[in-house]
């Protein structure tokens, strides 16, 4: 039998809480029958709904939380003045060692500072990054930062290489990712001074990483790597773009197969590998961005999304707890370190050898 895992929800964080969120816990239990959760909110909304899930309500804990955290919230309000929320407590709870991991589709903003001020980053890491996966011609690619630091320098940017390296072998399993830098070029003179001195360290350090250079951003839909890495600003704007661009495109296709009667025939042939290419495009698929570094396992949830994607949410959240996605990193941080201790010993020695000389 698999290890029984504990999550606290959010249960008032998204558009359409806490509906939504009951619902997908009860998805998410079908799957994976050793879940317990740990059910955050406004108990005289939940308990109603939790009685129509018997088997739901069975492995669930109700906690009443006082506050709820909206979408205009400001993430400094927040922190300060939301600490009965839901958001706020269901992070608690991760602290605490009550629940091995939170999951919110609420304010991304407020969520990201709350776990951080609460959980704070691991050893060696100075700044926590979002981190979501999403499909390509090749399978899936994982892309960090989305959002949580603007402005980032080699070092941030050598952090999350080593994160998302550690994220696809804990959630695809491969082996040796490769990680590309996003850039406006492959060339190695292109770029900012910090993604230049990033690939350098790349280059140098001996991890388990096969570090692919420079990609672009046509990269990211041919899949021409495992992870991307880049800096917050420009993740969110590619990732944006990203899923404005799979609207139009479904868009497109639905005028066009409305646009006279012999492309409603056209559809109705096409049906079924229609059906297949909906699916493959789904975000509900993708939900479930992680909150990478931080010392507990934070999981965040698109807010619009229904309980099929919040449960998909959930499951990105047991599958860090139950590949222990944190103690791989720890370790990796660790070997890092160690490398870098070693080339800056050996770059003193030659230093020294040609100051004697």
């Amino acid at each position: 039998m698999p290890e029984q895992v504990r999550i606290s929800l959010d249960a008032m964080g998204g558009d359409h809480a806490p509906d939504m969120v009951v619902a997908g816990a009860e998805i998410a239990l079908k799957r994976m029958p050793h879940l317990k959760f740990l059910m955050y909110g406004d108990e005289a909304r939940i308990k109603p709904l939790l009685d129509t899930c018997p088997e739901l309500a069975a492995v669930t804990e109700i906690r009443h939380a006082s506050q709820e955290v909206t979408m205009d919230d400001k993430p400094s309000v927040a922190l300060r003045q939301r600490r009965d929320s839901s958001m706020r407590l269901a992070i608690n709870a991760v602290k605490e060692g009550e629940a091995q991991g939170v999951v919110s589709a609420g304010n991304t903003g407020a969520l990201m500072a709350m776990a951080k001020f609460v959980l704070k980053t691991l050893p060696g890491i100075d700044r926590p990054a979002i981190a979501t996966y999403m499909p390509t011609q090749r399978g899936e690619t994982i892309m960090l930062d989305l959002g949580a630091n603007i402005e980032c320098n080699e070092n941030n940017l050598v952090q999350f290489a080593l994160l998302g390296e550690v994220f696809a072998r804990v959630l695809f399993g491969i082996e040796k990712p490769s990680v590309g830098l996003l850039n406006v070029g492959i060339e190695e003179l292109k770029g900012n001074e910090s993604v230049k001195k990033a690939a350098s360290i790349l280059r140098e350090i001996n991890l388990p990483i096969q570090f692919a250079g420079f990609v672009e951003g046509d990269d990211l839909a041919k899949g021409t790597v495992d992870v991307i890495v880049t800096d917050g600003f420009t993740g969110n704007v590619a990732l944006k773009t990203a899923e404005g661009t799979a609207r139009l495109l479904v868009h497109f296709l639905r005028e066009t197969f409305r646009s006279s009667f012999w492309a409603k025939v056209g559809y109705l042939l096409a049906r079924r590998s229609l059906q297949r290419f909906r699916e493959r495009m789904d975000p509900r698929r993708y939900n479930g961005a992680m909150l990478l570094g931080l010392n507990g396992i934070a999981v965040k949830s698109h807010g619009g999304t229904d309980a099929l994607g919040f449960s998909n949410a959930i499951g990105v959240c047991h599958d860090l707890i139950a590949n222990r996605l944190n103690d791989t990193i720890k370790a990796e941080i660790a070997s890092f370190e160690a490398e870098m201790s070693k080339a800056e010993a050996a770059k003193a020695a030659v230093a020294l050898q040609d100051t004697a000389q």
